[in-house]
């Protein structure tokens, strides 16, 4: 891999931990209404696209539509040959404009159920999906920048209604068993709040392991809501608790050894990982056969620009907060042109949850990465206004907090 320029504009990340406003009911118990905010994408805002062309396409579209409830108008069909990696611009912007005119206005995402074609030309396919094949993604010349995403480390539940961009995942596998072994972990994972160790490896490989500088911001923002480890090795061995591992290296050792979570993220910063068929560097393909449930990789020589790549502490606090797994990867690549994201896009490990709901109480299960408030407000009116009557303290890392609800026929919601 080639380094990045050497003049490099010096790079802010500011994790926001702000919550949409928007809200879902719960169930009702007697008399009572309890609402949370919105804390990620729900099975009726992602859409399916389907390769009629190809028979494992179909499958994993069905299997996935069953699994995730995803409703039945949201599988979308076009045609386009199979065989190999890269689906030319022309071919692909006929292939994007069925899938518009299909698309329904309340879709906010894509879910790929193909692994080959994973390029279109100079842009990763799920980028193209999302943004439409656009130069302006594609590196100019060797190591130029590329244009940016108005997504990235944002705060939106709603990327398509807030900026026009519909983000895009590869439901990828080697073959239908093992792409049924990764929608089965994403949705495992669910509500899961995994209390296990994110590995964040500096690597011998000084071109490669330049996310590296990243590593000691995230143990001190993120170390007491999750086990982080930052070690400097070429790999790890053995772990049986991984739920983040974030490298540099062309190719990683050792995978078979280790145990991945449900719900698990995993990449390593390389020029071709997200070459899916493989090219002597390693297709992140590896990771997600290896247990993970999310990955990413770049489809063309990106240099070692940092914003090409996930930034692991972005990833991490979405996810936290109660992201899907693409919204959360998403979010974490601020020049995501060149890069295709793979994994079960609903995945939603860390999602908040009331549970035990009933007359005058409820719990609510939320994991947080930093110490803040829930705030209980109430109605006679669903529409409002609404006040506020009590405050709730949140920690960091995992909380399970009873709610008192003492007035029936009313309305009750949860602020964060």
């Amino acid at each position: 891999m080639s380094p990045a320029p050497t003049l490099f504009v010096h790079w802010v990340i500011c994790v926001i931990a702000i919550i949409g406003t928007c809200f879902y009911s719960s169930p009702k118990a007697a008399e009572i209404s309890l609402e949370l905010p919105k804390t990620g994408l729900a099975p009726e805002e992602l859409a399916v696209v389907v390769n009629d062309n190809d028979p494992m396409s179909a499958s994993i579209a069905e299997y996935y539509r069953e699994r995730r409830r995803v409703p039945n108008k949201n599988i979308l069909h076009v045609r386009f040959p199979s065989n190999g990696p890269n689906l030319p611009r022309n071919a692909f912007k006929r292939i994007r404009e069925s899938v518009m005119e299909q698309t329904g206005p309340n879709i906010q995402a894509y879910a790929l159920a193909w692994t080959r074609p994973y390029r279109v030309d100079c842009m990763s396919i799920t980028s193209a999906f999302a943004f439409g094949f656009n130069e302006a993604f594609c590196s100019s010349s060797h190591c130029a920048a590329t244009k940016s995403s108005a997504y990235f480390n944002s705060a939106s539940h709603a990327p398509y209604s807030d900026y026009g961009i519909r983000p895009a995942m590869l439901l990828a596998g080697k073959n239908f068993e093992e792409v049924k072994r990764l929608i089965d972990r994403g949705i495992e994972s669910d509500y899961s709040y995994p209390d296990r160790t994110g590995y964040l490896l500096n690597t011998k490989d000084r071109h490669r392991t330049v996310r590296a500088v990243f590593f000691n911001d995230t143990l001190k923002a993120l170390g007491n809501a999750f086990h982080i480890e930052r070690l400097d090795a070429d790999s790890i061995q053995g772990k049986q608790d991984v739920l983040f591992y974030f490298t540099g290296a062309q190719r990683i050792k050792d995978l078979p050894s280790l145990h991945f979570i449900p719900g698990a993220v995993a990449d390593h910063l390389t020029s071709f990982g997200g070459e899916l068929d493989g090219n002597g560097q390693m297709s992140s393909l590896r990771w997600l056969e290896a247990g993970a449930t999310g990955s990413f990789g770049t489809v063309v020589e990106p240099c070692n620009h940092l914003q090409k790549f996930p930034i692991p502490p972005v990833v991490i606090w979405h996810y936290a907060e109660g992201d899907t797994l693409i919204e959360a990867y998403w979010k974490s690549v601020a020049w995501p042109g060149e890069g295709v994201f793979i994994g079960e896009p609903l995945a939603h490990p860390f999602a908040p949850r009331l549970v035990d709901v009933s007359s005058g109480q409820a719990t609510l299960r939320i994991y947080s990465p930093v110490k803040r408030q829930a705030q209980l407000e109430e109605s006679v009116s669903p529409i409002g206004p609404f006040h506020a009557i009590i405050k709730y303290p949140i920690t960091q890392g995992m909380n399970s907090i009873k709610i008192l609800l003492p007035k029936t026929n009313f309305y009750y919601r949860i602020k964060f």
